[in-house]
């Protein structure tokens, strides 16, 4: 112990030393974490280790999970919903402009991502070009 408190300059093993160590510790840790990125967040990480959370969440939502992470733990499955479908129809977010608004390949994508995700018909809409969210969701009740 002697050791340890001498080279943070602690002469003696005391109850004031150890207080004393105890601060440079507490000092030294709060310097070298900044913790201002989760302060406002919920995840503290890299983008990989992020997406492996959204995936964890999206498997079970149960009561503990709060808004926030809900909130983009469902975008994150709509995002990839919509990436399968363009891969299926081996169409990239460019081909999406290039087709009409009521396209029927469109409409049948919002209708999964509707059935499947909790995304707004204006999340929708403006991620398949579809103009506003109110025709996005009258085409796809006409096209039932």
């Amino acid at each position: 112990m002697d050791r340890l408190l001498g080279q943070w300059g602690i002469p003696k093993d005391s109850v004031a030393g150890r207080a004393r160590f105890e601060e440079a510790m507490e000092s030294r840790r709060t310097e070298a974490l900044d913790f201002k990125p989760i302060r406002r967040g919920w995840c503290y990480g890299s983008p990989e280790f992020r997406q492996e959370l959204l995936a964890a969440v999206g498997e079970s939502c149960g009561s503990q999970v709060r808004g926030e992470e809900r909130r983009e733990s469902d975008e994150a499955k709509a995002e990839r919903l919509l990436r399968e479908e363009l891969e299926r129809r081996h169409w990239s977010v460019a081909d999406l402009s290039q087709c009409r608004k009521g396209d029927s390949e469109k409409v049948a994508i919002a209708r999964r991502l509707r059935t499947e995700t909790t995304m707004s018909w204006k999340w929708i809409a403006q991620n398949l070009i579809m103009g506003s969210a109110q025709y996005a969701a009258n085409c796809v009740q006409q096209n039932k």
